[in-house]
């Protein structure tokens, strides 16, 4: 049988996003969050994807970095312990409005969610290590791939690291490009493949998702 072409795989992409059926909430989210430009929130398999890593991993604490207008934290709180709270740090103002607002009209309680306004490197030394079970970065990896060991100390063992965009474009495999976003890519994603406390994983869902889980 000859392999699927093209069609075949933008069809299960296509299949996968209508899979991971949306609330209205994270509808009205992913509106806000294109009006708003900015980074592309995560696509609804990759929603969906973080959801279950969050309820297998009995998720009580997590940290998003960059807060896609709330579309990634609406996700992760349908995951996450009913109990948990999740903490969004940006440094887009408007972006971080926009997923207070999301939040608010999915009707999670003020506790559940802990807002932050800063960049990774201002927010992150304020962050308790080894206390949160999942890290999930979802903006760009120019804004947080050099503070990969600062990530890495948040996440306790057994808990997970993820990154979403290194499959955007097809550019990572393209060794022709030499862009600025694609070499950051190339250098994060060895480097956690390479790091000797982490199993990894790509994941070929939306623009792709970088999995690592800590253990030791």
């Amino acid at each position: 049988m000859s392999a699927p072409g093209p069609r075949s795989g933008r069809d299960g992409a296509a299949y996968a996003d209508r899979f991971a059926a949306e609330t209205p909430a994270l509808a009205t989210a992913r509106a806000r969050a294109a009006r708003l430009g900015g980074p592309a929130p995560v696509e609804p398999a990759v929603g969906a994807a973080l959801a279950v890593l969050a309820a297998t991993g009995g998720a009580r604490a997590v940290v998003s970095i960059g807060s896609g207008a709330g579309v990634v934290g609406l996700w992760l709180l349908e995951g996450m312990r009913p109990d948990g709270v999740l903490t969004a740090l940006d440094g887009d103002p408007e972006q971080l409005r926009a997923a207070r607002v999301a939040f608010a009209e999915a009707g999670h309680p003020a506790g559940r969610t802990r807002m932050i306004f800063g960049t990774p490197g201002e927010v992150l030394p304020r962050l308790s290590p080894g206390a949160y079970d999942m890290v999930v970065c979802a903006g760009r990896p120019t804004d947080y791939a050099r503070h990969l060991d600062s990530l890495l100390e948040l996440v306790r063992v057994g808990g997970t690291l993820t990154c979403h965009g290194l499959l955007e474009d097809d550019r990572i495999a393209d060794r022709t490009a030499r862009d600025e976003q694609t070499v950051t890519w190339r250098e994060l994603a060895r480097s956690v493949r390479e790091h000797e406390s982490l199993t990894s994983a790509v994941l070929p869902i939306g623009a792709g998702l970088l999995v690592a889980t800590r253990r030791r």
